[in-house]
């Protein structure tokens, strides 16, 4: 009876969280994640307390939401912009999100038979991840473009409902090399706070990705309340069921027509998120966060001489190999970068407090 006395107790303070960072024993589910509220500074809980990035980023937000600043930024010109995979989402276990639908559309599928050609590329897409070529960097030239068109040819033909079942069903499988831990799960919640932060403090936050952005909205919209309107990224193109081989100016969409989805238009990386940002949100950011070299345009635009409004921008280094699959060469390399064009780093390994939750382990430790 004593036993089962102190059980009931142990588990009722636990479920009070009574026993300080419970919460990080595990990692957060897709609700719990939507929940994060960071309201004010003291409210960050998955940030290592001697943070340089952080405090520089919460020092900046004072600064520019105080009306007595001289940097003080009007809440309509408060933009963000957000790279997603590798920035504040998991791009190791062991590649993108998208590029592992990609695989498990075209690869094993039993519902699915993709044509020989994107049967082929899928298979030396495969190869190339299982031999860690991503996180070296040795990628063959072109693989981020043929893998777009043959990740769009492999949906093409889908409804948008279609699509959005096929991509919330690959949400429910675990990551590769990491414990506990399933796709839709993936978040870096320090990046969530982040981004709660910045919305807390009245700016508008986009995600500005290389990735499908039918996969972005699926994957992040709700979670993160961030309407579909402010998700950019690469675009499929898009049909009615009728239309056939007639143009979309010359067509006019009937009664009985659904949208199906197309092939690739243009990859959103490098120079085209600049494009994209200024065709779609019409303002430049003041705000940019970003892992790799294809943010470095969208970072360096936001932080430009032309900018009026004190700006910053930030790298996420890749640099845990303990709690995360990083790559200590790619983080170097990144860091490299940071420092020549003026950005700031993030840093996973000593910023981060936890990624996933103490329980996200890699499956081989």
């Amino acid at each position: 009876m004593k036993k089962k006395f102190l059980s009931a107790v142990f588990a009722g303070l636990m479920a009070l969280n009574l026993f300080g960072n419970v919460d990080n024993a595990q990692a957060a589910s897709r609700d719990e994640i939507s929940k994060i509220n960071v309201g004010r500074s003291a409210n960050f809980k998955y940030w290592n307390a001697d943070s340089q990035a952080k405090k520089k980023l919460v020092d900046y937000v004072k600064n520019v939401t105080d009306k007595r600043s001289k940097n003080f930024i009007p809440v309509e010109d408060r933009i963000a912009v957000f790279d997603m995979d590798g920035t504040f989402i998991c791009e190791t276990a062991p590649c993108y999100f998208e590029w592992m639908l990609y695989l498990e559309r075209a690869l094993n599928d039993p519902n699915y038979t993709p044509s020989k050609e994107d049967y082929d590329y899928a298979k030396m897409v495969e190869s190339e991840i299982r031999a860690g070529h991503f996180m070296t960097g040795q990628f063959p030239k072109g693989i981020d473009i043929g893998e777009a068109k043959s990740q769009e040819s492999v949906f093409a033909g889908m409804t948008p409902k279609e699509y959005t079942e096929y991509v919330q069903k690959f949400m429910d499988k675990p990551v590769e090399g990491l414990t506990n831990l399933k796709w839709g799960e993936a978040f870096y919640l320090p990046m969530v706070e982040v981004i709660k932060y910045l919305q807390a403090n009245d700016f508008t936050v986009y995600i500005v990705t290389g990735s499908d952005r039918p996969t972005t909205r699926i994957l992040a919209s709700d979670l993160l309340k961030i309407p579909t309107g402010h998700i950019i990224g690469t675009n499929p193109q898009v049909f009615a069921t009728n239309q056939g081989d007639t143009s979309a100016d010359n067509y006019v969409y009937r009664r009985d027509d659904k949208l199906i989805r197309g092939q690739l238009t243009n990859k959103n990386l490098k120079m085209n998120k600049v494009v994209a940002i200024e065709n779609e949100i019409g303002k430049q950011p003041v705000l940019a966060f970003g892992n790799s070299g294809g943010d470095t345009s969208m970072l360096n635009y936001t932080i430009s001489r032309s900018n009026k409004y004190r700006s910053a921008a930030f790298m996420v280094l890749c640099d845990d190999t303990e709690r995360e699959l990083g790559s200590i060469s790619k983080a170097a390399g990144c860091e490299k970068l940071a420092k020549e064009n003026g950005w700031n780093t993030i840093s996973m390994k000593n910023d981060f407090k936890t990624i996933y939750g103490d329980k996200v382990k890699k499956a081989n430790n």
